[in-house]
Parts: structure tokens; sequence; C-alpha cells
């Protein structure tokens, strides 16, 4: 084996893009391992952990971009992966004389889109604070999608877009949907009166799907980023969007979606909702209802709920909890029945893989105390995954944290991180499969496929037990999604996955399986 590096000086590309050529390298015939990043201190260590660090790294900075390879000569070469490389990079380009501008600094941009008020960043977070100032300054609004940007550059940075009137959604800010416009990873939805303030992402887009479903429409999605409601930030941005909907003329209902905020941060937008003229809807995932209604604010018990409470209020309808089935009781108690009957009396776990990190909150919350569930999201200390006895337990995992992401892309863009969990925690043993599948801009081009075909060899595997496994799953998108909602459900019902219309009936179900299961199959 023949390990070797190329390095390109001052090459940029983001981290996404190299992240899933390093996927495409590896399937080169003779390539064992390789990865292509930029010279950050992470891609450096992963390097080294992979064993694929030459002395090449010595010089690199974090404007250069590498590949480093380890390869059978007899099979391919470095030229050849270098050759693949470029072939990737060049797919699909366009060459024309009409090629659009690519301007290499934000105020470049500005000077070239005078028109423009927003401006995404998506840059290491070490260097995005920087940018995210310069374009505050030049007085745009941001979205930040970068994670690892310190809390005292997030306070420092919101409070001047406070001052100036300004939002800056995150950081680690996944989803927006402003005029109209889909950011990151949002769903195609359609126009509306219903305003959204989001410190979830896949919670916003649950919201959204299901708005979207109902008959409703959005006029705003706002992202605040996940630390925006906790005490140090005292919920800056949360604040800001609210009464930004508030203000709004195409905004008659307002959303807000966060976890609990830290106890003064829900006092402020209590009052905001006490005092707003426009209709709440408030779903502080697992959060005191009591406190929420006495804000005159409507309280939610699912981020379903929220969306049909949305859209009963913004129709003049009563509201009411929803908690059951889009079906009638009677058929989902049959099909419970008719599953359980397939499982043998050692399967008894539950192994759900989310790629959406709130609905997994979400799972473990409408499931309740009635199970000992360890996850990586863990909503006891005790609970954290490393606790798990023996490997055996239930488990709840958010494959989109940080331990999961290190030097590869989010599950929601490449799926091969789930692909890989279905193969190491699914065994004899697993009674219950759950999963999300969600679609949109940002998101793999066929989720549900990737899905699909892992289910296929897990049950391949298992049938040497004789034994099968339910699979239950939900599809966070709409019709108008280029992966097709319609679309992925049959997919997935092809392969025996049951499809439950929104990820609170899905956790539903299987909360009845696993009741039924406790009872004797």
């Amino acid at each position: 084996m023949s390990l070797q590096t190329i390095v390109k000086r001052n090459a940029y590309y983001d981290s996404a893009t190299l992240l899933l050529l390093s996927r495409e390298l590896q399937k080169i015939a003779g390539v064992e391992d390789v990865l292509v990043g930029m010279g950050t201190d992470l891609n450096l260590n992963l390097a080294r952990d992979l064993n694929l660090a030459t002395s090449d790294f010595d010089t690199l900075t974090v404007n250069d971009l590498f590949i480093a390879a380890r390869f059978d000569e007899t099979k391919t070469s470095m030229e050849a992966i270098e050759q693949a490389f470029n072939d990737y990079l060049n797919k699909g380009a366009d060459t024309s004389e009409n090629e659009d501008y690519m301007p290499p600094s934000l105020r470049a941009a500005v000077q070239n889109m005078p028109g423009a008020n927003m401006v995404l960043v998506s840059l290491p977070g070490q260097f995005a604070a920087a940018e995210v100032e310069e374009a505050l300054d030049a007085g745009l609004h941001v979205m930040l999608f970068s994670d690892n940007v310190s809390v005292e550059e997030e306070l420092r940075l919101k409070q001047k877009a406070v001052e100036k009137g300004l939002l800056m959604m995150g950081p680690d800010c996944g989803t927006a949907i402003i005029n109209g416009v889909p950011l990151c990873f949002a769903n195609a939805v359609r126009r509306g009166k219903i305003g959204v303030v989001g410190a979830s992402g896949t919670g916003t887009q649950e919201v959204t799907v299901q708005v979207h479903r109902l008959g409703g429409g959005l006029s705003q999605v706002i992202g605040t980023g996940g630390r925006d409601l906790k005490e140090q930030i005292g919920g800056l941005m949360m604040i800001q969007s609210f009464e930004a909907l508030i203000a709004d003329p195409e905004t008659e209902v307002i959303v807000l979606i966060s976890k609990p905020p830290f106890p003064s941060v829900a006092e402020k937008i209590y009052t905001i909702a006490k005092n707003s003229p426009k209709p709440v809807v408030i779903d502080f995932i697992g959060g005191d209802r009591a406190a929420i209604e006495a804000s005159g604010a409507v309280a939610c018990i699912s981020l379903e709920d929220a969306a049909q409470k949305a859209v009963s209020v913004l129709n003049g309808q009563p509201v009411k909890d929803f908690t059951g089935f889009s079906v009638p009781e009677a058929e989902v108690d049959q099909m419970v029945e008719n599953v359980v009957a397939k499982l043998m009396s050692d399967q008894t776990e539950l192994r759900a893989l989310f790629t959406g990190g709130t609905l997994a909150d979400e799972a473990m919350k409408l499931l309740g105390d009635h199970y000992q569930i360890y996850s990586n999201i863990p909503l006891t200390p005790e609970m954290a995954i490393q606790n798990l006895p023996g490997g055996r337990g239930h488990i709840c995992l958010d494959l989109g944290e940080d331990e999961f992401t290190r030097g590869r892309p989010h599950p929601m863009i490449d799926p091969q991180t789930r692909t890989e969990f279905f193969e190491s925690h699914v065994d004899g043993h697993t009674a219950v499969i759950l999963v999300d599948v969600v679609l949109g801009f940002g998101s793999y081009v066929d989720p549900a496929g990737a899905v699909a075909d892992s289910v296929r060899e897990i049950r391949t595997r298992l049938a040497k037990e004789n034994k099968d496994v339910i699979v239950i799953a939900s599809v966070c998108g709409t019709d108008l999604d280029r992966q097709d909602l319609n679309k992925s459900i049959s997919t997935l019902e092809a392969e025996g996955i049951i499809v439950m219309p929104s990820n609170a009936q899905a956790v539903r179900l299987t909360d009845k399986v696993m009741q039924r299961m406790m009872k004797g199959v």
C-alpha cells in the first residue's frame, strides 16, 4: 500500500463538498482510505487519526487543500485519484462566457448585488465572527450556518444586530425561509399567514411541513440558533424575531419553537406574548404548559400539535390537543397486533436512529417515563449512551450531533452515518427501528431510498435467524420538495416500512407496539 498526499495551495472549497468528495474517491478500485479537506486543525487531526498524514502536513495552512490517500499502486495511482477529484469538481460546471461572477469577498459581493440585504455565512467557526460583524456593519441581515462560534462572540454579534434592528440567525442556524426563499435545510412550502421563530432546525421543518399539509402557508420562518434561549444569550434573537413578526402585516399567527428556555428568558417571551395583538402558539418542547397558557399563548404537546393549532387559530376554529392518529384507533390497534405477531420473544429493544436532533428529543419526551432510553442527547445524565449496560437496552440517537459528524457530512446530507448504525446497532434483539426521513433543500437526493436499502439488508441478515423487525418512519417533507413526499413514502412502504404522517404519530405507534410487546408476543 502506498500513502501519498497532494496539496493545492490557496484553493478553498466548502467542507460539505470536500467530505462528499472523499466518499466518491473512496469508491475508486484500489483505494483503501482517502480524505479531502482544508488544512484546519480539525482535518489535520482527523487525517492523523486515520493514519493518512504525511510530512506535507507540516506546511499546510487553513487556506490549503489536501488530498491524502492510501491505495494499492497495482490498481490505481495518485494521478488517477487527482483526476477523479478534478472530474467531480468540474462535473456539470458551466463553462460558458456568461458564467456567474463569484465575488472573492463580502465587500465585492455587496458591490455586485447592491440590492441584497442578507448574507448567509458558512465558514469554519473560528473565521465566521469577523465576516458576520462586517455584514452587520454593512447593514445586512445574517444567517450564520457555522457552528463552533463562542458564546461570547454570539452575544456580542447579537447585541450589535439588535442595536441595528437586524437579524443575526445563528450560530448553528440550519433552517429559515425568508420572503419565500428557503435557506439551508428547509422545505418547499406555500406562502401564507403563519410566521415561525424556531431555535431548532428539524423542529421548525416539522412544523412548517405540517402547516403546509394542513392547507396553511408560511409568511416568514426565522431561525435563532440553538443557544439563543440560554441564560448567556438571553433570547435576543427570539425576542427580536418575535417582535418583527408582530409588526409584519403579512403575519397573522405566530409560532415559537424551542426546547424549554432559561426561566428568565421564558419570562421575557411570555411578557411579549401577553401583550401581543396577534395570537401566539408556543411549543417549548416538554416545557411548562401552565406558564405558557398564563401568558395567553396556546401551548402545544408536539410539533405536529403546534401546526394543527396554528392552522386552527388562523381559520377561527376551536383549538384542542391532537394526541392520537390520523386514522381510527381500531386500525392502529390491528396494525400493532399484526406486526408484533412477527417478533420472537427475545426481540425486545428499540433502536431510534434520527438525523434530526429535535425530532429525537421529541421522541424521547413523548415516550415519557415508560422506558429507559439511552441517548447521546439524554433527558437525564444517567441515561447517557455511555451508561448503556452491556450494550443492551433501548437506544435513541441524534446522528447529527458533533460526535458523529466529525470529518463527515451531516446525515441529512449524506446518509452513510445512519447506514453504518443500521449495521452496527441492529441485531437479533431489536424489535423496533424508529427513523425520521427529512426531505427538502440541503438534504440528500433520496433519503427514503437510503433507509429502504438499509432495511432490506437488515431483514436479509435477520432472516438467517428466522427473524423480522418492525420499522416505523415519518417523512418530514412536502409534495413540493424535490425528493417528492409521495414518492418517498412509496419507496419506504415498498420495503414493508410503516410510514406515519408525523414524527409524533410515529412515536405514538412505537409506544403502542412496545406496550403490546411488554404484554408478551
